[in-house]
C-alpha cells in the first residue's frame, strides 16, 4: 500500500518529467556536452526529492531550473580548468539525428545551435548561465539571480557583457538556405576543384577540428578560405575506400557524418554567414560522438 510519502514522490515525479526536456536543454547550453547535462539533470531528482522533504516545491519546473543552472555552472568551472590542459581545440558534443529528424528532437536542437555554442566558450561561466537563462530561456534576472548567486543588478551586467560577445551567433540562417549552401560546398568537395570551393566559403573561414588528443585532428585551427580549401582537399584524396559521408542534422540543420567501417569516424558542423560557409567544425573525440 502507497503511504502519504509515496503519493507526494509520484506527484513531484510527474511534475519532473514534464520538466525534463527542458532541464536537460539548459544544462546542455550552459555545458556544451550531453553527457554531462544528464548528469546534473539526474542529480537534480534526488535534491528535489530531499528538498521538498524540508519545504514542499509547489512549482517544480522553476525550482529544478534554478538547481539545474546552478550545479551545471559549477561543473562548467570545474571543466574549464580540465580543459586548459586539453589536446588541441575543444569543441562542444554535437546532437546528432538522421535525417529527416524527429519532430520531438528538432525542438531541442534548433534552440542550441553549435555555432551558438562555439561562441558560448569565449563567456566566462558566469555570463554564459547569465545570458543562457536570461537571453535563451526568458527568465527574469531576479530568477537568474537565485542560479548565479549574484544580485539581480550584477547579472543584468553579466547578460550585456555577455550579448555583446554574442553578437549575431544566435541569429541563426533559416534552415533551407542552410542546407543549400552546405550542399554547394559538399558537391564543390566532390568535384574537387580548389575555385569551386573557395567560392562557397567565407574569406575569414576558419575549420577547427576536435580529436581530444584521441585521433588524429589538426591541433590549431585552419584560417582563410584558400587555406581552408586545400586542407579539405588534401582530405578527400586521402579518403579510404571504407569511408562514407551521410548527411545528418547536428543540432537542428544539415551537417555531415563520416563514417569508417561502419562507426562514426567525424561528425562535421557549418556555419552559414550571408550565403557562404564561415566556420567548419569537424568532431573526432570518440566520446563526443553518440
Amino acid at each position: 500500500m502507497t503511504g502519504p510519502g509515496g503519493d507526494r514522490e509520484a506527484e513531484l515525479s510527474v511534475g519532473y518529467a514534464a520538466a525534463r526536456s527542458h532541464l536537460v536543454r539548459v544544462a546542455y547550453a550552459i555545458l556544451g556536452t550531453v553527457s554531462e547535462a544528464e548528469d546534473v539533470v539526474s542529480e537534480c531528482w534526488f535534491k528535489l526529492v530531499r528538498a521538498d522533504r524540508r519545504r514542499r516545491v509547489h512549482d517544480v519546473g522553476a525550482w529544478a531550473t534554478v538547481v539545474v543552472a546552478r550545479a551545471a555552472t559549477d561543473v562548467l568551472r570545474s571543466a574549464r580548468v580540465r580543459r586548459e590542459t586539453y589536446t588541441g581545440p575543444w569543441l562542444p558534443e554535437p546532437l546528432l539525428t538522421p535525417l529527416p529528424d524527429p519532430a520531438d528532437r528538432v525542438a531541442l536542437d534548433e534552440s542550441v545551435s553549435f555555432a551558438l555554442l562555439v561562441v558560448l566558450e569565449s563567456l566566462t561561466p558566469a555570463e554564459r548561465t547569465a545570458w543562457v537563462l536570461h537571453d535563451l530561456f526568458g527568465m527574469t534576472f531576479e530568477d537568474v539571480a537565485a542560479a548565479v548567486g549574484r544580485t539581480p543588478a550584477a547579472v543584468r551586467q553579466l547578460a550585456a557583457r555577455a550579448r555583446r560577445h554574442v553578437g549575431a551567433a544566435r541569429v541563426d540562417v533559416d534552415r533551407e538556405h542552410h542546407r543549400q549552401v552546405v550542399e554547394r560546398f559538399l558537391a564543390a568537395a566532390a568535384g574537387g576543384r580548389l575555385s569551386a570551393l573557395v567560392a562557397v566559403l567565407d574569406s575569414d573561414a576558419v575549420l577547427t577540428s576536435d580529436g581530444g588528443g584521441e585521433v588524429n585532428a589538426a591541433r590549431r585551427p585552419v584560417h582563410g578560405a584558400e587555406r581552408v580549401a586545400r586542407f579539405l582537399l588534401g582530405l578527400v584524396s586521402r579518403a579510404g575506400p571504407g569511408q562514407v559521408l551521410t548527411p545528418i542534422t547536428v543540432n537542428g540543420a544539415l551537417g555531415v557524418a563520416v563514417y569508417d567501417g561502419g562507426e562514426v569516424d567525424t561528425v562535421i558542423s557549418f556555419t552559414v554567414t550571408g550565403g557562404l560557409i564561415r566556420r567548419i567544425d569537424f568532431v573526432r573525440a570518440p566520446g563526443k560522438l553518440r
